[in-house]
């Protein structure tokens, strides 16, 4: 495999470090002094990542890049005031000609956040809480499968606007948001792979807004969740796109995991709107009727190894013939905690798949963590791209099994709280679909990535 004896020097230093695990960890918060009314952090994340066979059309078959996403933040508080921000640097090394590399790795020197903040009390009543913010800010909302900040992908979602958390006595929560998601730039591809610095662009080009409400111990112990948002684009100078107009509303019923009893989530989606057939201005534009569910059971045994087995399933619909589109769009939602890893791999995610899954998962003391998960997937509709691989057979002939994944990962604090090792793989086993298709190839993916993490 491309890369392997870099990987393995990489696994080798993680596994070499816990020789200063006994060492304290360092903050940037106790090197300041501990204040009340000011927090700072930062982190280094060193990521090398390899992948041969690679399943998305247009890149390089075999491939490797050296990830490198460095953060720091900072808040001040006092008197129910709050004003903060956050600065990423993402940069990747070793990518060669047609290297996977796109604004998904590289965004450098951002002010991600930049933000104002009020929290108001009990103004809507006694034991009541209202928090408002506004500015450039990270958002991770719901299941996260629409609006999230990605955090495997080496840069992340950011958006500016505004926010409001609300919770009532009973216990009930309410966040609702009208924001410009921002544009990372530059985006052309010269400029990406050097790493050039330019602002991130937010306009009222594109828009997304709406909101949800969670209410605890509705059904069986589990918490309800009811969410919309709004998507509207349009064309920008020089950024020719599809002009969506995206209405997604979501159902979600979740009960958290605990020892010796089964837990349970369950999220349906439906999408309606309007979609250009292209970006040309003079495309048909077609009405949206999409959806998405995922479902899955899970049992925690009692025991110092934690384990925890879960059956899973995930239907994502793709677009089909009939002058609607069908097609899901997950909005900015991320793929990691469900599907698969992004980065070099970035194949698999809520668009055009149906696939059931197992998953079992380990936790044996506070400093290691581990799960391995096993998928059969299939199309959703056998004419369009399978998920996000761009493979596709407009005439169907090529059948709709994908073929299977294994899918892998272990994480270990390094040292508690300050540097912790990851190591992340999977195995892609190609079906007819990903074999036989007009754009595929016929050769399994082989991914893996191997990193550390250091939080101050």
């Amino acid at each position: 495999m491309l890369g392997v004896r870099s990987s393995v020097l990489v696994i080798a230093a993680t596994l070499a470090t816990p020789s200063v695990a006994k060492a304290e960890a360092p903050t940037l918060q106790s090197l300041i002094g501990e204040p009340e009314d000011f927090k700072l952090s930062a982190s280094v994340r060193v990521r090398y990542e390899t992948i041969d066979g690679q399943a998305r059309t247009g890149f390089r078959q075999d491939d490797e890049q050296l990830a490198l996403r460095s953060t720091i933040f900072a808040e001040y508080h006092h008197a129910g005031f709050r004003i903060g921000g956050e600065l990423f640097d993402s940069r990747v090394y070793l990518d060669r000609r047609n290297s996977a590399v796109s604004t998904s790795e590289v965004n450098a020197f951002e002010l991600v956040q930049a933000y104002v903040g009020a929290d108001l009390g009990d103004v809507l009543g006694a034991k009541s809480t209202t928090q408002l913010q506004a500015g450039r800010m990270m958002l991770n909302l719901g299941s996260r499968r629409l609006v999230a900040a990605d955090d495997y992908r080496n840069t992340t979602n950011g958006y500016t606007g505004l926010r409001a958390d609300l919770k009532t006595r009973g216990g009930t929560t309410a966040t609702l948001i009208y924001t410009l998601p921002q544009m990372r730039l530059p985006d052309d591809p010269a400029s990406v792979r050097r790493a050039r610095i330019k602002w991130d662009r937010e306009s009222f080009d594109l828009r997304l807004w709406g909101g949800l409400v969670a209410r605890p111990n509705t059904i069986a112990g589990a918490t309800a969740e009811l969410s919309y948002f709004r998507l509207q684009e349009r064309d920008a100078p020089g950024r020719p796109n599809r002009n969506r107009d995206l209405h997604t509303v979501s159902m979600r019923v979740i009960r958290d995991p605990a020892p010796e009893r089964w837990d349970f989530e369950v999220e349906g989606i439906y999408q309606a709107g309007a979609i250009r057939a292209s970006t040309a201005a003079s495309a048909p534009v077609l009405d949206v009727d999409a959806w998405f569910i995922h479902a899955d059971l899970g049992y925690s045994f009692e025991g110092p190894a934690r384990v925890r087995l879960s059956v899973e399933y995930d239907y994502a619909s793709g677009d089909r013939a009939g002058g609607r589109y069908g097609r899901f769009d997950t909005l900015f939602g991320m793929r990691r905690a469900d599907l698969a890893p992004a980065g070099l791999y970035n194949a698999v995610a809520r668009a055009n798949i149906n696939t059931p899954g197992v998953r079992v998962e380990a936790a044996p003391g506070k400093r290691f963590d581990a799960f391995a998960v096993y998928r059969p997937m299939w199309l959703a509709s056998k004419t369009d791209a399978f998920s996000t691989t761009g493979v596709r057979d407009s005439l169907g002939r090529s059948g709709s099994f994908a073929g299977h994944q294994l899918e892998a990962r272990v994480r270990y604090w390094l040292v508690p709280g300050f540097l912790r090792g990851e190591i992340d793989a999977l195995w892609l086993a190609r079906g007819r679909f990903l074999k036989q298709a007009p754009n595929a190839r016929d050769e399994d993916t082989k991914y893996l990535a191997t990193g550390v993490t250091a939080t101050f």
